[in-house]
Order: structure tokens, then sequence, then C-alpha cells
């Protein structure tokens, strides 16, 4: 898998399977654009560590169109064109019904939908009509595991990346003419700061135990299975969702 001469947009790319991306496709020479919200330190931080010359941060509140538009503007009027996007920001929000009040409900899902849903749609809008006039490009959505298992106490959660599930295939269908291949990784517990402070130590146990592999997967791995949806020689994947869970949830 190489990218040279290729440019990636990763959106949420300054830690956890974000970061890991820009390392892994900037190991593999490409030029990198780490899209951020607020921590510009982590994301200047992420930069430092990617090898090669070239690549830059980028500001953006991807639930913004406006901000949106211009960051897509702004690469393609840097680099020339845009060849990959990953669309990895989202976020989690606990609401169990039986729990919380209605207000915290319905904040959890327009939040929740919001940001892991309306946002990758959007970017993908912009990066799509890039892709169609430059001749083609490639979309990675990053998804999760709890699109088919469920997601008792998050199921804002568990809908929106159903939700974007049948958004990226759809939109496989789509743009398969015009050269641009979307594809999806679904992984299930990673080993992110997220899941460090989220998970006590009897849930992470219990993560573990749940895995025949007996561990929580790390950034890397997905970040290997993005590389690989997103390279030369993988087209006839598009609409594909991989699953990335050592086993832990298996569907037919």
């Amino acid at each position: 898998m190489n990218f040279s001469n290729q440019i990636v947009l990763i959106t949420g790319g300054s830690r956890g399977i974000g970061k890991a991306a820009a390392v892994e496709f900037a190991k593999r020479q490409a030029t990198v654009v780490i899209n951020y919200r607020q921590d510009e330190a982590a994301a200047e931080a992420t930069l430092a560590q990617l090898p090669g010359t070239g690549h830059t941060t980028i500001r953006a509140n991807v639930c913004d169109p406006e901000e949106i538009r211009e960051m897509i503007e702004t690469i393609v009027e840097r680099y020339g064109r845009l060849d990959v996007v990953v669309n990895n920001a989202g976020l989690s929000m606990f609401h169990p019904v039986d729990e919380v009040d209605f207000e915290h409900w319905a904040t959890s899902w327009r939040t929740t939908l919001e940001t892991n849903l309306i946002a990758p749609a959007n970017v993908c809008f912009f990066a799509a009509r890039q892709m169609i006039r430059q001749g083609g490009g490639r979309i990675v959505n990053v998804s999760s595991r709890g699109a088919f298992r469920g997601e008792p106490t998050k199921p804002a959660y568990g809908a929106s990346k159903a939700g974007l599930n049948a958004m990226s295939q759809s939109l496989a269908k789509q743009l398969a003419p015009y050269n641009i291949f979307v594809g999806v990784v679904a992984p299930g517990f990673v080993e992110t700061d997220m899941a460090k402070v989220t998970l006590t130590a009897a849930e992470r146990a219990a993560v573990m135990n749940d895995c025949p592999l007996k561990r929580i997967a790390q950034p890397e791995e997905v970040a290997y299975a993005i590389a690989f949806l997103a390279s030369p020689g993988a087209e006839f994947m598009t609409g594909a969702i991989l699953d990335i869970n050592g086993a832990s949830y298996l569907r037919s």
C-alpha cells in the first residue's frame, strides 16, 4: 500500500484512531492533513510524529457545514487535490433510557447524530464534489461494532453508526461511476484515551474476556484496515464494512 503523491484528510486526526491513521498513511508516503476541532496542541504533537514532509493541521468544526466547505477548499488550494478522506471524528454519550431525564436523553440524541452521522455526511458531500471534479478518490468512514450488536446505555451511538453504514453503502453505489470508492471500518473496543477514561477495571476485564484474543484492539490495527480500504487495488471492496473486533462479535 503506497500513497505517494496522495493527499489524505483525516477528521479528528489528533488522537486515538485518527492519530494512528495519520501515522499509517504518512509511513506509506501520503501527505496527511490532520483535522482538529479545539485541541491544537494535540494536533501539532501528532503532526510532529509523522514521517515525511508536507503534512499539515487544519482547524474546523465538522458539525458546521460552512467550516467543512472552507476546509476542503483550503486543502485543494494548497495541494491541488484531495485523494482520500477518513471520517474519524465522533463522540459517545451515555444516556440509558431507564436512568436519565428527557432533557439528557434528547440532548444526547441530537448531539450524537449531529456529530456521528450528519457531520460525516456533510464531509462526504463536499469531498465527493471535489473528487468528481478531479476524476476520483476514496472515502473511508469509521463506524463501530455497536451498529450491529446494539448499545443499551448509548442507543444514539449505535443508531448513528448504523446510519453511517447505510449512508456509506448508498454513496458507494452512487459514486462508483465517478471512480470514487467508499468503505467502512467497524471496530469494537480500541485502546484509546477515551476507552481508558470510560472503562472501569471490571468493564475492561469483561471486554477482554469477551474477545477470543483476550485483549483490546490497538489503534494501529484499525489504522491498517483504513489504509487497506483506501489503497489502490481495493476498488472492488467499495461498499464493504470491515469488522475489527477480534471475533468478539460475529454477524452473518
